[in-house]
């Protein structure tokens, strides 16, 4: 990935690239920023921990057979490398972009 210099990198401190789990949503921090990670296949994704919808916390939710995460509270789907809301109701789900280096996880949170 070639990096931006437009981009506040941000490191997420307390959760490394080796603790994340195939298809669990983790909230953490990168700064002072509340954000989800989810590891779905080789990749490491970041969105918002609060649902678009009514606020709930995403990192209740999980990772349906399609990849898709889904918010426990009224069960909203969203795809996690866009935020698109797949089933229909026309939310978007903030995303940020991820930068791995080594097992250092790293957010730009301004993008």
């Amino acid at each position: 990935m070639i990096l931006q210099e437009s981009k506040n990198w941000v490191l997420v401190e307390n959760i490394s690239l080796t603790q994340l789990e195939e298809g669990k949503i983790i909230e953490t921090y990168a700064g002072q920023k509340t954000v989800c990670l989810l590891l779905k296949g080789n990749t490491v994704l970041a969105f918002a921990a609060s649902c678009p919808h009514q606020g709930a916390k995403m990192c209740e939710g999980w990772m349906d057979a399609k990849g898709q995460v889904v918010c426990a509270l009224h069960h909203y789907k969203f795809a996690p490398e866009s935020g698109r809301n797949t089933s229909g109701e026309g939310y978007k789900l903030r995303t940020y972009p991820v930068d791995i280096r080594g097992t250092e996880i790293y957010l730009a949170i301004n993008s």
